[in-house]
């Protein structure tokens, strides 16, 4: 099938659904790729680049979509592009179907198959299609690049001989995946970060990422998994316990990042303007969630302001767009990855399988009947670990007679144990052969030693499959050496033989061993 990529019309969009790299990988699907002309030069892309890669160029966007199968683009299409569709046809976008019901109408009247990449549900076999998270990435990062670029002063500290410098100190609220990377970039810039979020099962998260994570002691914390990733909307108390929090914080940072933000929902507001008033002239707020009002009273969308007391506010609502060519690389993978979804016989057919959660969830219409909302996914997002139960310390008293029950039972295995064999060793004295029962005991011995000799090594310098391999390797040794010194040549031959296996065996086992141990200790 022909699959085309149009050019965004939507004022200052840099970005493109199908890049030249992208390009390459449907076509290896055995599709084919159609681009419209003019479509990547935005994002850095020439049409020669993808001649290069095999795509097709049509020179406007009706030429282009009367000749696909299927339309890829960025941004939600507009009524003008839903118009130009025909019947049977697939859209791949943006689409945000809860806040577009006419778009939506539109799209089942002409009988269009609308795929909505924000609906890609939030499960692990969905990550290399999750295009919400690959642009919240880059709003993220490039969040902490307009700050920077905002703030008059260094993110890192510094000792100099005209002074010394403090680090930045920065607050990120909402650890999703545009605040960890947020995160990862203010610490990269060297600046003490720390991030607030509702869910508490994010800390490790934010503490793996250089940050320190703002922990509220309140009941009424969420799991992720329960919203699909996402935080849920909060109780008036935790609101209230939150903003004590961050009007605590307002005196000391000097740049604020908010990425809360809720699908279908307007932002909610935790940054209010008595907070912004309290902030450091020179600080810098950096809202991206200014799309649906912003997480801060005084964000103007697509605007910078800078307040009466010097702060100033980044309202921008294109933060992807601004790095389109990065932008555009990730977006196209996403494509890609869905288009491979949708073709599993790599042969160029569409194979559109509503049984499949993901391709399911991220379809909105199909053959003339809206599909949204879709069923939640029969793979919930990953669930908070709950906390394990801490072993009840026991007392001194306790101690000693779990001590002494545990001897009293060891000691009766023993015997029990001693005691069977002796019985067995009587049997085999009282019916085997006098030859035989000198190679019984040897054999007995060598079990036992070899046993003894090794179970009695600390777990901690080899694994117990080693352990087990070494014990049989020892006995194997033992016996070997007992019968080394016959005369005949052909036992001889066999105990050098089997005491060279074996001690290759024991040797390579702990030098891997110490190779083990090694990656666990620092250098």
């Amino acid at each position: 099938m022909k699959v085309g990529a149009l050019e965004e019309a939507f004022p200052g969009e840099t970005r493109v659904a199908v890049t030249p790299a992208s390009a390459a990988h449907i076509v290896k699907l055995g599709h084919q790729v159609v681009v419209q002309a003019g479509a990547g030069s935005a994002s850095g892309f020439s049409d020669a680049d993808y001649l290069k890669a095999g795509a097709t160029i049509k020179g406007s966007a009706a030429d282009l979509v009367s000749a696909v199968d299927v339309v890829v683009k960025v941004r939600q299409p507009t009524e003008a592009e839903i118009a130009c569709l025909k019947a049977d046809q697939t859209l791949i976008s943006f689409f945000y179907p809860g806040q577009n019901a006419d778009l939506l109408q539109k799209a089942k009247e002409k009988g269009v198959t609308a795929v909505a990449m924000d609906m890609v549900p939030r499960i692990s076999r969905a990550q290399k299609m999750d295009a919400l998270s690959s642009m919240a990435n880059i709003a993220g990062y490039r969040a902490v690049i307009e700050a920077a670029n905002n703030f008059g002063r260094f993110f890192t500290g510094q000792v100099t001989a005209a002074g010394k410098v403090a680090p930045a100190k920065v607050l990120v609220i909402g650890a999703g995946v545009a605040g960890l990377a947020a995160i990862g970039a203010a610490r990269g810039l060297g600046a003490i970060v720390r991030a607030f979020d509702v869910r508490p099962e994010v800390a490790e998260q934010i503490e793996s990422m250089g940050g320190e994570f703002l922990f509220l002691d309140f009941s009424d914390s969420q799991d992720g998994a329960a919203t699909g990733g996402y935080a849920a909307p909060s109780s008036p108390e935790f609101r209230a316990k939150q903003l004590e929090l961050f009007r605590a914080q307002a005196p000391e940072v000097d740049i604020v990042i908010t990425t809360a933000l809720i699908p279908g929902r307007d932002a909610p507001k935790l940054w209010t303007a008595d907070m912004v008033a309290a902030m450091k002239s020179g600080s810098v707020i950096v809202d991206l969630a200014a799309e649906r009002g912003g997480n801060c009273d005084l964000t103007v969308p697509d605007e910078k302001i800078v307040t009466e007391n010097g702060v100033t506010i980044v309202g921008y609502t294109d933060f992807p767009s601004r790095m389109g060519a990065q932008a555009s690389e990730l977006y196209a993978n996403n494509i890609r990855h869905f288009i491979a979804d949708l073709t599993p016989g790599k042969d160029g057919v569409i194979n559109h399988n509503m049984e499949d959660d993901v391709i399911r969830g991220a379809t909105v219409t199909r053959d003339g009947a809206i599909t949204f909302p879709p069923p939640s996914p029969k793979i919930a997002a990953i669930a908070a670990q709950k906390p394990k139960e801490k072993p009840k310390e026991l007392s001194l008293a306790e101690k000693r007679a779990k001590e002494s029950a545990d001897f009293r039972a060891q000691t009766r295995s023993q015997f029990t144990l001693l005691g069977i064999g002796a019985l067995l060793v009587l049997v085999v004295g009282l019916y085997a052969p006098p030859s035989f029962l000198g190679h019984f005991i040897v054999f007995v011995l060598a079990c036992f030693v070899g046993f003894q000799v090794i179970w009695n090594v600390s777990h901690s310098l080899h694994t117990p499959l080693m352990a087990v391999t070494n014990a049989i390797s020892g006995i194997v040794i033992l016996g070997a050496l007992l019968q080394i010194g016959l005369g005949s040549s052909w036992v001889v031959a066999l105990s050098a033989a089997s005491v060279l296996i074996a001690t290759i065996n024991i040797v390579g086992g702990f030098l891997v061993t110490r190779r083990m141990l090694a990656m666990f200790q620092k250098s």
